[in-house]
């Protein structure tokens, strides 16, 4: 019998369920947007939750997608099973089949038999299920619906009851739930199976007895305070695990055995030298490497680049361990991982265009973050030799592994390997606890405590109609309270309908107040949108809620948002036009006072190009083109006009389009209605934020005539200060000329000066224990200080000096500590300028045996020198 391949198996999914009547849809993106509860689609229903929770009406009843979806974060964090088992995955695919209030228990099990044993054709001998078995705790009852149903098509002996870790599905800590029921295969051999029966081996982590599918029933809402309360429809949401069900159907023993693993294994084979499936170590590294750069490529596609922080800061996690494995365990010391990305386009753009359509972004970020984390790598084994060089027994400090796991992003893990390959360990304990108060700072920053709704009427959805009128009579339908450490407490108010824009595509939520029929003003600080509902933020709760208010938009911050809306769309046409239509929107942020626009472009635009932008933006301006907007039409429709859909967007079957001349995009925000509105626009800065993506930032109407403004009064200043020569120009460039000269005698005079100083500094070191200790207030540029300790550094052993300056009217404090004692005795220059830097009112940092801080109160250098002495001889001393 012909095995069916991977594209195979997806697309007979999606024909059993057409055929069963349902509307087959794309995938949401993987990065979320309008959810502030999740980081990443880690579930097929996310995109469908507004229907869950009655927020809105869904089109079709009926719908199977394969959803893409990432597990790494929050409760669903699956990251470090990776790579170690045969079934777990960071990205994987989720088919599934839903109804909205339509079909229940009885249509959901009998199609999946049915898909899985007649078209699927496996083996019903192999198939257990799990129902639910109640919980008293919660007061729910054992799931005998469900049970007897399947009775009609399996024995009774492979119906199993589960408890609710297993058998009650949860998408977070609130949110929609209900009963659901699970199928496993037993993949073993008949002669395992014979000695131990599968009911045996069910939801026990085996790797051959596998959940491939799980029906959730979806009745409940969970409440924040934790309490169930009914949905007013009742729902099927069903996932399948796709990579799962490949192998079951393929009759391998690996997820990564199959046809959607195997090409990019192959690859990394190629690369690397090495086989898969003759060492483990090995074949883990080529696992996880394969698993992460599907999350890595898909998650760019979708327009999360990797940083610092937030999902960015995941999304460059994954990769960094992916490059790690690949370091430690296929002795790959260059990038490679960005050669796998061909492998997915070709295999995966059928089904997911965005891969094909975005690869040269993609391969090109992930090869620069590879660059800068394989240098991150080499600085770490430099430390971490020197720490094993200077440790006194065979156990590491985990203070010091954790700060290099702080500073330099090296991981806890490759530390580990590392030392247990040359007999070392280190304090693990140490290293958790270091990690918990660095986890308890950040949590105490963010931690947010939000109530639930408080229901004041029934009301179907939401209205915007702040495109036609910024003021407008509302009702709260519902608000609750949220007490946030970062913001403080404040209200949540949702409206019948709104003049109110959201937050959403790049653009900041509008301001204004609502007033009651007394004439009692709340102030709406903020707006924004959460699963389809849009949120008024209030610092207060109005005196009666449910009075009839006069919602009110704030005029001017509305049209200055929307000129510079606007002048986005006409910016992204200019650099489509000057630079290439290789360029595409990856970010943006409009406000009232500028505006940022982040696009696909692998070179710095020269001044030029700048100019050029600008003038195309302006003629266009000049032009007085007026705004042609198209409303709740067709996306097949729209596309076919020439709209751009931007990849990381979710659009729905209906959207709204703008135009001005020839240039058509789709876009929900608010827009001038004519060109002329925008007034002027000017590019303040142009810039690089990863690679292959470049930032602009542009101001336009009241911003710009503020900064000519400025221009002109600074102009003038200069001017006056000069006595208002007829040549501005030739008088400047005589005065650099005559900076440069002066600097050169300057620079000259100082390092004889300093030349001088460490002759005589020599002989002011003192001893404290073992080492030498300098302390001193000089009166030298820093940029001379530095130099002066650099050359003590090279000149003589095993010092610690400290050098204090002012320079203007602030103090700056540079400290230098030799390379060998800062294993010895855990000093480190960057610790010990920030303490010491508080006596200044500054702050500063660097590295561990080179540090400087800048304050505003030189009459603080005198006592930051002493503690410096202070916290040295303490450590010196008690070692």
């Amino acid at each position: 019998m012909k095995v069916l391949k991977s594209n195979d198996i997806r697309q007979a999914f999606f024909d059993f369920f057409k055929s069963k009547g349902h509307k087959i849809v794309a995938s949401a993106p993987i990065v979320l947007k309008d959810d502030p509860t999740l980081m990443f689609t880690n579930a097929g229903m996310n995109q469908f939750k507004e229907y869950f929770l009655d927020y809105k009406k869904p089109e079709y009843k009926r719908i199977a997608d394969t959803q893409k979806c990432l597990r790494v974060s929050g409760k669903h964090n699956d990251l470090e099973e990776v790579g170690l088992d045969t079934y777990h995955h960071t990205m994987f695919e989720m088919l599934g089949n839903w109804s909205f209030g339509d079909y229940f228990k009885k249509e959901a099990i009998a199609w999946a038999w049915e898909l899985l044993t007649e078209v699927y054709k496996i083996d019903k001998n192999r198939i257990y299920v799990t129902v639910f078995e109640g919980d008293e705790k919660e007061n729910l009852e054992k799931d005998m619906e469900a049970y007897n149903l399947w009775k009609d098509w399996i024995d009774e002996k492979r119906i199993l009851f589960g408890n609710k870790k297993d058998n009650f599905w949860e998408m977070g800590a609130t949110g929609p739930c209900g009963p659901s029921s699970e199928i496993h295969v037993d993949l073993r051999s008949d002669e395992e199976r014979k000695k131990l029966p599968g009911d045996k081996l069910v939801n026990q982590d085996h790797p051959e007895v596998i959940e491939i599918w799980n029906l959730v029933f979806m009745e409940f809402n969970r409440k924040a305070n934790g309490s169930l309360e009914k949905l007013s429809q009742k729902h099927v949401d069903t996932g399948m695990g796709f990579e799962r069900l490949a192998m079951v159907i393929q009759g391998k023993k690996s997820n990564y055995d199959t046809d959607v693993f195997m090409p990019s294994i192959h690859k990394i084979e190629e690369i690397s030298g090495k086989k898969y499936g003759e060492n483990n170590k090995v074949d883990i590294a080529m696992r996880v490497i394969s698993d992460h750069v599907r999350a890595v490529a898909f998650s760019i596609a979708d327009g999360q680049l990797p940083s610092n922080t937030g999902a960015g800061y995941v999304i460059r996690r994954i990769l960094r361990r992916a490059i790690r494995y690949g370091f430690t365990f296929l002795d790959i010391k260059e990038p490679f991982i960005y050669k796998l990305v061909a492998v997915l386009s070709e295999n995966m753009s059928d089904v997911f265009p965005e891969i094909k359509k975005q690869e040269n972004l993609i391969v090109n970020v992930i090869k620069e973050e590879e660059n800068s984390f394989l240098k991150t790598l080499e600085q770490g084994l430099v430390l971490l030799n020197r720490m094993i060089e200077t440790s006194k027994n065979n156990k590491i400090s985990g203070a010091k592994v954790f700060e290099l796991y702080d500073t330099f992003g090296f991981p806890k893990d490759l530390t580990a390997l590392i030392l247990r390959e040359k007999g070392y360990t280190f304090d693990e304990k140490e290293f958790d606890v270091e990690m918990q108060k660095q986890k308890q700072r950040s949590k105490s920053a963010s931690e947010t405590k939000t109530d639930d709704w408080v229901i004041l009427r029934e009301d179907d959805e939401e209205e915007f109609v702040g495109y036609d009128t910024l003021e407008t009579p509302v009702k709260i339908t519902k608000y609750r309270k949220t007490i946030s450490k970062k913001d403080g407490e404040f209200y949540q108010l949702v409206f019948n309908l709104t003049p109110f824009y959201p937050e959403s595509g790049g653009q900041v939520g509008d301001r204004g107040y609502i007033k009651d029929e007394k004439g009692n003003i709340t102030p709406i600080i903020d707006t924004k949108k959460e699963n389809n509902l849009i949120v008024h933020i209030a610092k207060k709760l109005p005196e009666n809620v449910n009075s009839t208010f006069e919602a009110v938009v704030d005029d001017k911050s509305r049209k200055q948002t929307a000129a510079n809306h606007s002048a986005t769309h006409l910016l992204h046409q200019a650099l489509r036009t000057i630079l290439g239509e290789h360029v595409e929107q990856k970010g943006s942020l409009v406000s009232p006072t500028h505006l940022r626009f982040d696009f696909s472009h692998f070179s710095k635009l020269t001044d030029e190009e700048i100019k050029a932008v600008e003038n195309f933006v302006n003629e266009k301006v000049n032009a007085q083109l007026p705004l042609v907007e198209k409303r709740n039409i067709p996306i097949s429709e729209a596309i076919k006009d020439g709209a751009m859909a931007l990849f990381g967007e979710k659009y729905g079957d209906t959207v709204r389009t703008i135009k001005f001349g020839n240039h058509t995009e789709l876009c929900g925000g608010t827009h001038v209605q004519n060109t002329n509105e925008i007034w002027q626009f000017k590019i303040l800065s142009e810039s690089a934020i990863a690679a292959g993506i470049r930032r602009i930032e542009a101001i336009t109407g009241e911003a710009v005539k503020s900064y000519y403004k400025k221009q002109d009064e600074q102009l003038n200043a200069v001017k006056k200060l000069l006595k208002n020569p007829t040549d501005l120009i030739k008088v400047v460039e005589n005065l650099q000329q005559d900076n440069i000269k002066l600097k050169k005698d300057i620079e000259k005079l100082q390092k004889e000066k300093a030349g001088f100083v460490q002759a005589q500094l020599k002989n002011e070191f003192e001893t404290i224990g073992d080492i030498k200790f300098l302390a001193k207030k000089l009166d030298l540029e820093p940029d001379v200080i530095k130099n002066l300790l650099f050359s003590f550094g090279k000149e003589l052993n095993d010092i610690v000096a400290v050098i204090g300056t002012k320079s203007g009217e602030k103090a700056i404090i540079s400290i230098y500590i030799s390379k060998n004692l800062v294993d010895k005795y855990g000093l480190n220059a960057g610790q010990l300028i920030r303490e010491i830097a508080k006596e200044i009112q500054g702050g500063g940092g660097g590295q561990a045996f080179f540090a400087t801080a800048g304050g505003k109160n030189p009459n603080g250098l005198n006592n930051a020198l002493e503690k410096a002495k202070k916290l040295v001889s303490a450590k010196v001393l008690e070692v």
